[in-house]
């Protein structure tokens, strides 16, 4: 009898042991590689860089046409400059701007644009939202992203094998009263940004139709390859994500300041999310939007070091866990090393050629 017990015990043992090699825990953390990759710097500052370099993170940075032509050659400027002085620690997107759409040589100063950036060492080009929510045309026509003057455009990424990045349409929650909204970070954003509330602007496109319209310019570019931000605005149903992938395989997604759509949906039914991200680990990347614009240096740092472990504690443990995005207690996913592994580094190494 004692030695069937000292024999189960081992076996005990060596099973647990087997079983903890599968799972990276909470101490792993600096370890292990990471890639950011979907990060904003606008900024000279290294504030982002230092902490990447504590916690083993890259940083993929995305220049964004969020403002006028003047701010995005400014900031592709400060990110080509990062990339040269931090060659192992940060990477960068273009982006390119609409002035002169209506005028002739739109197309091809683009497309020169582009090429330049990407011989300064961009790896993607990044279109945003105020394609379909913001920026018209000499008549007063809103532009959609299957508009075909972009056509040329998305060819010559799609030849070239430069991946296009999109945060097109907004979240579920952007055509929702605040106080319907499943996300405290969708009800504070809507209510600090209400330019881009659809919810108060009828009159612009629905939340289909801009899905609509990212699909339609997808269909027209089967060999673009595609990395959509933010989830890919489909963050309200994983469901809707897998759907999405399974219908355009050029295509991934990126997890950006959507951690709190994953906790919502995690709290209603864990192991959906879970098997999810198990189902489709080659398609998912981490992300999480944060922007440095030079703020103080010790707040900044201690922001960004503590968003980075929390998202890592709801990824690879599965501890009981709270978080100011959303009510009630959920769980984290506790996912195997080699999805892990995917999601943090292989990915985005994958997806955007690094």
């Amino acid at each position: 009898m004692k030695t069937y017990c000292i024999s189960l015990l081992v076996a005990t043992i060596a099973m647990v042991s087997c079983q903890n090699k599968n799972y990276y825990f909470m101490e792993d953390f600096p370890k292990v590689e990471k890639i950011d990759s979907h990060y904003h710097i606008y900024t000279d500052s290294e504030n982002s860089v230092e902490q990447a370099q504590k916690d083993n993170f890259r940083l993929l940075n995305i220049n964004t046409y969020s403002g006028g032509c003047e701010r995005v050659v400014e900031a592709h400027q400060w990110l080509k400059s990062l990339k040269q002085n931090y060659h192992e620690t940060t990477e960068f997107t273009a982006t390119f701007c609409l002035e002169g759409w209506d005028e002739p040589g739109w197309v091809e100063n683009t497309i020169a644009w582009i090429d330049q950036c990407v011989a300064n060492g961009a790896i993607a080009v990044k279109v945003w939202k105020n394609i379909g929510m913001e920026f018209r045309d000499k008549d007063s026509l809103l532009i959609m992203i299957d508009d075909s003057q972009f056509d040329p455009v998305f060819q010559h990424l799609a030849e070239k094998g430069i991946p296009l990045v999109g945060h097109l349409g907004e979240p579920k929650n952007c055509w929702l009263p605040l106080e319907e909204m499943t996300t405290k970070n969708d009800s504070n954003y809507f209510a600090n940004n209400p330019q881009y509330h659809m919810y108060l602007h009828p009159e612009y496109p629905s939340y289909d139709e801009q899905m609509a319209a990212r699909d339609r310019m997808l269909e027209k570019h089967p060999d673009l390859i595609f990395i959509g931000c933010h989830l890919a605005s489909l963050e309200w149903s994983v469901d809707e994500m897998a759907a999405f992938i399974d219908r355009f395989p050029n295509a991934s997604m990126d997890m950006a300041a959507r951690m709190g759509q994953l906790f919502y949906q995690t709290f209603e039914n864990r192991e959906k999310v879970r098997d999810f991200f198990i189902n489709y680990q080659d398609r998912l990347m981490y992300g999480t939007d944060i922007i440095d614009r030079g703020q103080e240096k010790e707040a900044f740092q201690n922001r960004l070091h503590q968003t980075w472990l929390n998202d890592w504690e709801y990824l690879v443990t599965d501890n009981k866990m709270t978080s100011s995005l959303i009510d009630g207690e959920f769980r984290g996913l506790k996912l195997p090393k080699e999805v892990v592994d995917k999601i943090y580094a292989a990915n985005v190494k994958k997806w955007y050629g690094f």
